[in-house]
């Protein structure tokens, strides 16, 4: 009898290590589709950024240091690496282009064009699409870390060899303020 007690209590524990292994996992895998997600955005917004300084650049000749800047971000932004530098990376991009449109503001020409307007509303759409894949990832992220600093989860994640994941962050408190963009003509 003492034998069958012993066998259940092994097998319930196998069952929670499976389990438990499992949730962790899980929770792994989405953190890495809510990367995913992020990466799929940003690189959505590299590939609008040349049509918009293109356009841009017709009528603000003189800004050539702004829109070598946003080049070479642009650039940071789709050779990757990891969350703390794409985030960095990210923050930058959206001052950057907060100054692009900004200079937008002094050519009435230029906020009344069609193509400028279109690319204007193709890259809220994208900085939108950021935010929600941001939440998404940060939850995610929540998520893995809680199961891997919980007891008794903490235990197996520690034996397999998970670690905990970065939360993709914006570092600056003046960052966090949304750009004002004027859509009006």
């Amino acid at each position: 009898m003492i034998l069958y007690i012993l066998l259940g209590i092994l097998v319930l524990f196998g069952i929670w290590l499976m389990s438990a292994y499992n949730g962790l996992v899980k929770n792994k895998n989405l953190v890495a589709e809510g990367w995913s997600g992020i990466d799929v955005q940003l690189r959505r917004r590299a590939d609008l950024i040349p049509n918009l300084i293109e356009t841009v650049k017709g009528y603000a000749a003189h800004e050539d240091k702004l829109f070598r800047d946003i080049a070479e971000l642009r650039a940071k932004s789709i050779s990757g690496g990891s969350v703390a530098e794409q985030s960095a990376t990210g923050q930058a991009m959206s001052q950057a282009l907060g100054k692009l449109f900004a200079i937008a503001e002094a050519y009435p020409e230029l906020k009344a064009d069609a193509n400028f307007r279109d690319l204007q509303d193709k890259l809220s759409g994208i900085e939108d699409e950021i935010q929600l894949s941001r939440r998404y990832y940060n939850g995610a992220v929540r998520n893995l870390n809680t199961m891997i600093e919980s007891f008794p989860t903490n235990l197996i994640a520690n034996q397999f060899g998970f670690t905990k994941a970065e939360f993709f962050e914006i570092g600056d408190a003046a960052a966090r303020e949304v750009p004002k963009v004027d859509f009006k003509t």
